[in-house]
């Protein structure tokens, strides 16, 4: 409950602490979150809607005009291109978690979670958890519809799951950015393009969709240290997609040598970081 001060004002009430108390407030507010998304379903098809057009206008339309390795075979590039697909899907609900965050600031919902003797974080984290279910769910069907158009994986099942929650670590490592973009701007219109002006050069001068042999020398070091990229080849390696003909990396670059390790720590790097930055922006927002 809320406490009153010496002077007579009406003051928040201090949040618990303690990790396990944290843990509980974090999924709490997860499920509250989750629960918003099953009542309004038109956020999980809406979501799904803009990664299914991207496989199908890659796979038919440039499928036999790229080159991958001396050859447009359209199955190699389907192979190639899905992992770039599936990344990009995950760090494309950045925007998603931005948007939320800010409207939910914008509705005054925050203000009413810090009225409440929770953990400062816990309403992040909640919402970043919720995010990263969403997006479990929007990769299980966008696998389905890569399966459909033709792509295979060629790995056992266990490489193939860690290649997925590959994936996820980075999805769940944007939302962090985009949980900071929330808190940083006035309307959900404001996050929703500022998390997403920054993502296509992210992924687009990257390995995801064309081999960075064709790009000019100083794009070659910007894609392989990018880790987006270190991402898309760690899923391609996990799931068999490895190509023939293409070179592991151009420029010696180290991620690209290591991709698997390299998306790990860049991942957890980006959430240490953001995470870091986004609840001291949520602590003094609510000072």
């Amino acid at each position: 409950m809320s406490a009153v001060s010496e002077t007579g004002e009406i003051t928040a009430p201090m949040p618990r602490g303690g990790v396990t108390q944290s843990v509980r407030d974090s999924l709490v507010v997860a499920q509250r979150n989750l629960i918003r998304m099953a009542r309004i379903p038109e956020i999980l098809l809406f979501g799904l809607i803009q990664p299914v057009m991207f496989v199908v206008l890659f796979t038919y339309v440039f499928g036999g005009s790229i080159s991958i390795g001396g050859s447009t075979d359209p199955q190699l590039y389907k192979e190639f291109l899905m992992a770039g697909i599936f990344a990009q899907t995950v760090t494309f609900a950045t925007a998603g978690a931005g948007a939320g965050i800010a409207d939910d600031m914008h509705k005054g919902l925050i203000d009413r979670f810090r009225s409440l003797p929770m953990a400062r974080g816990a309403v992040l984290t909640g919402r970043t958890l919720a995010d990263l279910v969403q997006t479990t769910l929007t990769i299980i069907v966008l696998a389905g519809v890569a399966l459909l158009v033709g792509w295979r994986a060629h790995e056992n099942i266990g490489k193939v799951i860690c290649g997925f929650l590959l994936l996820l670590l980075l999805g769940y490592a944007f939302s962090w950015i985009g949980a900071l973009i929330g808190l940083s701007v006035r309307t959900p219109e404001a996050a929703t393009s500022g998390g997403l002006i920054w993502l296509f050069p992210l992924t687009f001068i990257s390995n995801a969709f064309v081999p960075v042999t064709g790009m000019p020398s100083f794009l070659q070091h910007v894609a392989e240290w990018n880790p987006f990229s270190a991402t898309v080849a760690g899923a391609r390696e996990l799931f068999g997609n490895k190509m023939p003909n293409v070179p592991q990396s151009v420029t010696g670059a180290w991620p690209m040598e290591h991709p698997i390790l390299a998306s790990v720590i860049w991942s957890v790097i980006i959430i240490a970081v953001f995470r870091t930055l986004a609840v001291r922006k949520y602590r003094q927002s609510a000072a």
